[in-house]
């Protein structure tokens, strides 16, 4: 009966062992493979999404920035040129 146990016991370390050392070599594969895809039929990468969502929020941005200006330029500085008169100073 102990030598059972001892038996187990050693099985269950020798399995912790090989779990971290396949823990320890997943970053080494990924790296190897390149970004992860987000979904296996999808063929889009995770560094990809990242770039995306840096794209789309730059370009919010950059839209409500010429947004502001263009109500600068219609209120302020078209008026001011005498180009038109806003329809509320009439």
């Amino acid at each position: 009966m102990e030598y059972l146990e001892v038996k187990l016991m050693g099985e269950a370390r020798q399995r912790n062992k090989t779990k971290k050392s396949i823990l320890s070599q997943k970053p080494q594969i990924r790296k190897k493979e390149g970004s992860p895809k987000i979904f296996a039929w999808l063929p889009i990468t995770i560094e990809q999404e990242k770039m995306f969502m840096q794209a789309t929020i730059r370009g919010g941005w950059i839209g409500i920035g010429l947004l502001v200006a263009l109500w600068i330029v219609v209120r302020i500085v078209g008026p001011a040129a005498g180009w038109w008169v806003p329809a509320d100073l009439k």
